[in-house]
């Protein structure tokens, strides 16, 4: 063999090597893409099973009252109640409400002072309501810093 077709096999070696490089470097980059695309993988991943579960729908009654209340927002049971549930539970926990225990007056005062500074919408024939219902199930009570202690096992310090 002569110099130059030892040198045309070297070349073709080569340039084989280069080709198989260039199509590993390809390859590579072709699967580091979609890894980028698709990082699930979910064109390997199995199908999910034609099967069809169906789940029966829970009854969730909101309104739900036992024992006098409601079970919801906790309230009691009586005339006006779903009005003030759909009034004041808006903007407040029903809580808030039963805790702050005011006369009609009072209860008056509240509400146009939110009206005025907390955009409380009128409320019509609907105040009146509210108003009877929370004098009514949950009227001002006169009591001091807090209520007595109760059920307190004392002890003696030595």
């Amino acid at each position: 063999m002569s110099d130059q077709e030892q040198f045309k096999e070297q070349l073709r070696q080569v340039s084989r090597l280069v080709n198989g490089i260039m199509l590993i470097f390809f390859l590579m980059g072709a699967v580091v893409l979609y890894v980028m695309i698709d990082p699930q993988l979910s064109l390997f991943k199995k199908e999910a099973p034609d099967t069809y579960v169906t789940v029966e729908p829970e009854e969730d009654d909101f309104d739900k009252i036992e024992n006098g209340i409601h079970l919801r927002t906790g309230l009691k049971d009586a005339e006006g109640l779903m009005t003030v549930v759909n009034n004041c539970t808006n903007c407040h926990s029903a809580l808030l409400v039963t805790q702050n225990r005011m006369n009609e007056e009072r209860w008056k005062t509240t509400i146009k002072w939110m009206q005025e500074t907390q955009n409380l919408w009128d409320l019509g024939k609907n105040e009146d309501i509210i108003i009877k219902y929370l004098v009514t199930n949950y009227p001002s009570q006169k009591k001091g810093r807090r209520a007595n202690l109760q059920f307190i096992d004392w002890y003696e310090l030595e």
